[in-house]
């Protein structure tokens, strides 16, 4: 990936929106850790089947960084960084992990039930834990982001 390539995505984007040049993007990025599984999540999202993520918040806050809100733009990439598609957020929820409910999760399109998701979930935030500056625990507050698809070129 080339910052030219996702320039050239975000330009397409906007003139096909009708959106004004100075709208912004608020990040770029593949789902998970590993390119296989962002390359499969990635044709879920464009399958329509993926409809949601989920993240850790002490990994925003230890990051300094903003929670998503609604009408946050995102683009995301495969696993090498081509541009697939612009995300729009639709829904943002804070709560605790253990607190999680499947009519919740279910929007994620990867788990068939809600102890699927609380295993692979509990994976990756032991994984990426250490990394972002945090322990995983059952009652660690998670971000749950709902979001559409509003642009992918053919």
């Amino acid at each position: 990936m080339t910052a030219n390539e996702i320039a050239d995505f975000w330009g397409r984007y906007l003139k096909n929106a009708k959106k004004p040049a100075e709208t912004t993007y608020k990040e770029s990025f593949y789902f998970g850790y590993y390119e296989e599984l962002a390359d499969e999540l990635l044709q879920l999202v464009l399958a329509g089947q993926k409809t949601a993520t989920t993240s850790s918040y002490l990994a925003y806050a230890n990051a300094g960084e903003e929670l998503p809100k609604v009408g946050d733009l995102s683009i995301v990439t495969d696993w090498s960084g081509r541009p697939a598609c612009v995300i729009e957020t639709t829904q943002v929820v804070t709560l605790p992990f253990n607190q999680m409910t499947f009519d919740l999760c279910r929007l994620e399109g990867e788990d068939e039930n809600l102890a699927s998701w609380q295993e692979n979930h509990r994976q990756a935030f032991t994984h990426s834990g250490p990394e972002e500056g945090y322990v995983f625990t059952e009652e660690m507050p998670v971000v749950f982001e709902v979001f559409r698809v509003v642009y992918r070129e053919a």
